[in-house]
């Protein structure tokens, strides 16, 4: 086949070049040339800004196109408006975060979407799941059935500039006390990039359609086993020290950045199912895992290279998981 990749140097676009590249298909990437220029030097890339300028694209055509880089529904329809007549197919690559809310474990696909309380804003990092739902929509409206739209859950594993996954990869093969919160019946759920690649891969060649979650474990994951089974994979030498939620939110302890992965969901019962949606019809159409102790070693020796730690994602974000100087506070002040 032959497929345009809208960016595809940065985390999961570049493991969908590297899977696409196994299979045998002819590459092109478009993207500003920004991040890692040097990647993929044998496959065609065309320098372009997609906000800005897509006159590079006329003339061409694809079999697909696999966007990996839109945010704002302006922009994804300026691309899918531009590529309807010059691809057969369109792959958007939305999240879990278009949905209003998930109070419950198991919801699907057909759950209630956010909505934009504001048509006019472009705010990304406030309003990121409702832009998302309108990329979603101007895609399905330029290539009526021809569009497959993959929502991801969170997304792991080597060339992750985000450190949510990768902070308590990192933390615990540090080893020493690591300050752990007490939710280790919280539900989580994430996928390796390289899975998630591979499937869209395959999805695309078989010009499937429709909406899918794409997350993972198949099986009932919780925090405190994932936290385990990291720990494990590492070394074994951390030992945790589990506070109570709520002494962590009274110390002012902000869930999900300075603790990765950790909702506080006694205060954010409208997040329940956030990390525990359904993925069953990604299942159905072969969605597969490796074990989380090999994205973990992975993870582990790709961080201990890098510096890609903070790279843009498309929306600003914070650092993720607690400096030494925080972490140092809290298990001081905690401490019987």
């Amino acid at each position: 086949m032959r497929l345009l990749i809208l960016g595809g140097t940065l985390f999961l676009g570049r493991h969908i070049v590297d899977c696409a590249r196994e299979h045998g298909h002819e590459l092109t990437l478009f993207n500003r040339g920004h991040t890692d220029p040097g990647a993929f030097a044998d496959v065609e890339r065309i320098t372009g800004d997609r906000e800005a300028d897509l006159d590079a694209l006329a003339g061409r055509s694809w079999d697909a196109v696999i966007d990996t880089s839109g945010y704002l529904p302006r922009v994804v329809r300026a691309s899918a408006a531009a590529l309807a007549d010059s691809v057969d197919h369109y792959v958007f690559v939305s999240s879990i975060s278009a949905y209003s809310s998930l109070p419950v474990p198991g919801l699907d696909e057909d759950a209630p979407l956010a909505e934009l309380p504001d048509p006019d804003s472009e705010d990304v990092a406030r309003y990121y799941g409702e832009l998302k739902v309108g990329c979603e929509r101007v895609v399905r409206d330029a290539l009526p059935d021809r569009a497959l739209v993959v929502r991801p859950g969170l997304i792991v594993g080597p060339h992750d500039p985000t450190e949510r996954f990768t902070y308590w990869v990192r933390r615990l093969a540090e080893g020493g006390r690591v300050l752990a919160p007490g939710a280790e019946g919280q539900p989580v759920q994430l996928i390796d990039a390289r899975d998630l690649a591979r499937w869209i891969v395959l999805m695309t060649e078989q010009r499937r359609t429709g909406t899918f979650n794409a997350t993972g474990p198949a099986e009932r994951l919780t925090f405190g086993e994932m936290l385990e089974r990291i720990r494990r994979a590492t070394g074994g030498n951390a030992e945790f020290v589990w506070i109570d939620e709520d002494r962590l939110a009274e110390a002012g302890v902000e869930p999900w950045d300075e603790l990765p992965l950790w909702l506080d969901l006694p205060r954010h019962a409208e997040l329940r199912g956030f990390l525990a949606v359904s993925v069953g019809r990604a299942l159905s159409e072969g969605l597969e895992f490796r074990p989380l102790e090999a994205t973990v070693a992975d993870t582990l020796a790709w961080r201990r290279s890098t510096s890609e730690i903070g790279k843009t994602v498309g929306v600003p974000l914070p650092p993720a998981g607690l400096s030494v100087e925080r972490e140092a506070q809290l298990l001081a002040q905690f401490d019987p």
